[in-house]
């Protein structure tokens, strides 16, 4: 798949409905250009642009209120912009209705007509987009197919389980073919199981179908799991946009270091500097030894970012080295998690494989990290570069 195209250059006037592609140039499936979204003077999204690639599966993640939901709405037609301009393969649509923008949408709740049955729910949208009655039985039965639930059209929604009724709002949004495809947290109300099993189905579906998705979540492991991008949402702004991996192994802020998965931030200042590595003299007293992409200057305030899965136990191959006394243990089957307390500031996570006894809580243990695997925040939170 095409990567995603992380920011726009400018804004291009147009009126609605108006194809404003380039010629000789791919034009994005969907594109907001400068959005801004308010409710009197409350603004909801600022300054919002993002372009998406044809068939790619695209996640906006954030904590509650950060906007995701509302962009999500914008597209559409739920939500009014106060500025900018939405596009769908090239046509300006912010201002056209919403039965002719061709999006399908999986709402958090289902939305099913209860006393329909899952034949009329799923064709429902069939009959705003001119299809004839001879193909509609046809297309139901092959959305139902997809969604593996053939044989289901007389059965009502109450004769289904959560998951069930999932899976029929997914076929009645895919059913006309749409453009675009919005998932405004379709799993939040399955259980953990059942969630597992529709991450798995939703992208095996878009895959399938070719279809572009937009998903809208806060949870960091769906995000993580069905991602082509992510696109990390912090009080109606962009924090960072990328592939799962980057954004988990090199966030560009604190804010995303310390929302996406689980972090050790390690505050402190730098002590010398070759340019290539760092000393650094963490707040518990204790110095380390960083990867830095740059210079610094000694005395400069850093923030040293370490995921627990980048930390050993005991090995003093590694070049930052860290001691400390066993807080609690988590015995996880196939590994432990470990809160230790180096001193100064809260406790370092360190998460690792068993390999040999599992340290008890009080014990005193060494960790290490390789000075590769961490990222390095300046005194603003913003990632060393």
């Amino acid at each position: 798949m095409r990567e995603c195209v992380e920011t726009m250059q400018a804004s291009r006037p147009g009126g609605g409905g108006t194809d404003l592609s380039i010629a000789g140039v791919e034009r994005p499936a969907i594109e907001f250009r400068d959005i801004e979204i308010s409710y009197g003077q409350f603004v909801a999204v600022r300054d919002f642009s993002l372009a998406i690639s044809k068939g790619s599966f695209v996640t906006l993640l954030g904590p509650s209120g950060c906007g995701k939901t509302t962009i999500l709405r914008s597209i559409a037609g739920l939500v009014d912009i106060s500025g900018g301009q939405i596009m769908i393969d090239g046509r300006r649509v912010d201002d056209v209705p919403i039965y002719k923008r061709n999006i399908g949408l999986v709402f958090q709740s289902y939305a099913l007509f209860p006393h329909k049955s899952v034949f009329d729910n799923v064709a429902f949208g069939l009959k705003y987009h001119d299809v004839p009655k001879a193909d509609i039985a046809r297309k139901v039965g092959k959305a139902l197919e997809m969604v593996r639930l053939p044989g289901s059209e007389r059965k009502l929604p109450s004769q289904l389980s959560g998951g069930q009724q999932q899976r029929i709002a997914l076929a009645r949004a895919i059913v006309f073919e749409p453009e675009v495809l919005l998932l405004d947290e379709p799993l939040s109300a399955l259980d953990a199981n059942m969630r597992e099993e529709m991450r798995v189905e939703i992208k095996k579906i878009q895959k399938e179908t070719g279809i572009t998705a937009i998903f809208v979540t806060h949870d960091q492991e769906e995000a993580l799991s069905m991602s082509d991008r992510i696109v990390v949402m912090n009080a109606g702004s962009m924090e960072q946009i990328g592939t799962p991996e980057e954004v988990y192994e090199t966030p560009d802020t604190a804010f995303v270091a310390d929302f996406i998965g689980k972090a050790n931030m390690l505050t402190g200042t730098v002590s010398k500097s070759d340019g290539s590595t760092a000393a650094v003299i963490l707040a518990a007293g204790q110095t380390v030894k960083v990867v830095s992409p740059k210079p610094l200057s000694p005395g400069a305030a850093v923030t040293v970012v370490v995921r627990p899965q980048k930390l050993s136990l005991g090995s003093g191959a590694m070049a930052s080295q860290l001691s400390g006394r066993v807080v609690s243990t988590s015995y996880l089957g196939g590994s432990v998690t470990y809160d230790i307390d180096i001193g100064g500031e809260g406790p370092v996570r360190a998460n690792t494989q068993i390999n040999g006894q599992v340290v008890r809580e009080g014990e005193t243990i060494n960790i290490g990290f390789d000075p590769a695997g961490c990222v390095l925040l300046d005194e603003k939170g913003g990632r060393i570069s």
